[in-house]
């Protein structure tokens, strides 16, 4: 019998605009960095949570102000409608609420997940993209806010970033603007994008009185006298006591943020010398947001750090790269000594040590080019001279040193 095969139409393989693939260097170096932010969050006492990807649509509505248009909705299967998580706060809020009377206060939690935004992608912005946020909840003191902002810095610093600012502000400073102030922090959180003018023209579109734009400009410029001026400056000094060099802090009135749920504190950390990106990491004091969905009010301050901005920046500087999880790669040099090589890879393994063998007993040059290749730092070669003796050849991939060494030996260099 003769099987003819049938052509198919072929897929073109390609990713949605504004998500990306991460291969295994990126995401390697990826992964590294969430746990070093991860230790950093455990180092302050905040533990880990998780929240789903869908929430009912009508939790997420309402909190975003203008960029409740880039939330994704949609109705599923069972004609529910429902939403991808626009953040990590929002969620936190109605898990609060949901849980009221089993939560010991404050309650302080972190977490680390992607979100999703139906954003216009651009140089640092994407549609989905990962957040690392920690949270403290059920608390006012002046020191919670310190901390979230102590402890958002000290994880940058964990994953290499020395030069970046932390811009302080608070958002009752607007409001001397009365009932058009939600309107009028919108545009001024878009200063650094738009400029003064821009957002002098703005806020003219919006209709705002010439008195109420003169005091915004003064704001944006820095004249204005701020009337919590004093709190600014006592969390200032807070997180400089935090172990956060006072270089690296300043009071910014510009500083707005456009989510509608910020009541007081606001921060953002940027990076100076790349004002592109925009900022890494931001957050503040949302004392009403738990309102929403509860009968008990729950004051609450949080951070969010931009971790794939943040990466994007640090790589575009040559500082995101990370050496290979991978301690050795076990060189296959003898067929006749396969057994003992997958036997001295179930050793170290069994050790915690992560190392590779070969598949093949292919030329070494082969071999040792692919360890290159994957930034493996050593190289594992035994022969059956090697093999009599009961030791190996450990071959430093970067210096081209060769020793050789019994299995404590090998054990102890690689741990």
């Amino acid at each position: 019998m003769i099987y003819e095969r049938k052509s198919m139409t072929k897929i073109e393989p390609r990713t949605l605009k504004g998500f990306r693939d991460f291969g295994p260097e990126k995401q390697m170096a990826r992964q590294a960095w969430f746990g070093k932010i991860q230790n950093v969050f455990e180092s302050f006492g905040f533990l880990p949570m998780a929240t789903p990807v869908l929430e009912y649509k009508e939790i997420l509505m309402g909190k975003y102000g203008e960029d409740e248009k880039l939330v994704y909705s949609f109705k599923d299967n069972g004609d529910r409608d429902v939403a991808m998580r626009y953040d990590l706060t929002v969620p936190l809020a109605r898990y609060i609420a949901e849980n009221q009377g089993r939560l010991v206060y404050p309650f302080k939690r972190y977490q680390i997940a992607p979100v999703w935004r139906a954003d216009n992608p651009q140089k640092g912005r994407f549609r989905e993209f990962y957040q690392c946020d920690i949270d403290v909840v059920g608390s006012t003191a002046a020191l919670s806010d310190a901390e979230v902002i102590a402890c958002s810095a000290k994880a940058l610093e964990a994953v290499g970033l020395s030069d970046y600012k932390i811009r302080l502000n608070d958002r009752r400073n607007f409001e001397v603007f009365g009932e058009s102030a939600s309107d009028i922090i919108r545009s001024i959180d878009k200063f650094d994008k738009i400029g003064l003018d821009g957002v002098v023209s703005e806020l003219e579109s919006k209709g705002v009185s010439a008195d109420k734009i003169a005091t915004a400009k003064q704001i944006m410029e820095g004249s204005a006298s701020l009337q919590y001026a004093e709190q600014l400056e006592k969390l200032r000094a807070d997180i400089i006591k935090l172990g956060i060099s006072e270089v690296n802090i300043v009071i910014d009135p510009s500083i707005a943020r456009g989510l509608d749920y910020y009541t007081s504190t606001v921060f953002e950390i940027v990076i100076p010398s790349m004002p592109e990106f925009g900022s890494v990491c931001s957050g503040g004091r949302y004392d009403s947001l738990v309102d929403q969905y509860s009968e008990q009010s729950v004051p609450a301050v949080g951070g969010s750090i931009g971790v794939d901005r943040l990466f994007d920046a640090l790589a575009e500087k040559g500082e995101a790269n990370t050496e290979s999880v991978v301690k050795a790669l076990i060189i296959n040099f003898d067929e006749a000594l396969q057994d003992e090589y997958t036997a001295l890879a179930t050793k170290l393994r069994a050790q915690g040590i992560a190392v590779e063998l070969y598949y093949e007993p292919v030329k070494l040059d082969k071999q040792f080019k692919y360890a290159e290749s994957k930034q493996i730092p050593y190289a594992i070669v035994m022969g059956t001279d090697e093999q009599a003796k009961g030791v190996v050849k450990l071959k430093n991939m970067q210096t081209r040193e060769q020793v050789e060494c019994s299995e404590e030996e090998l054990i102890k260099t690689l741990s």
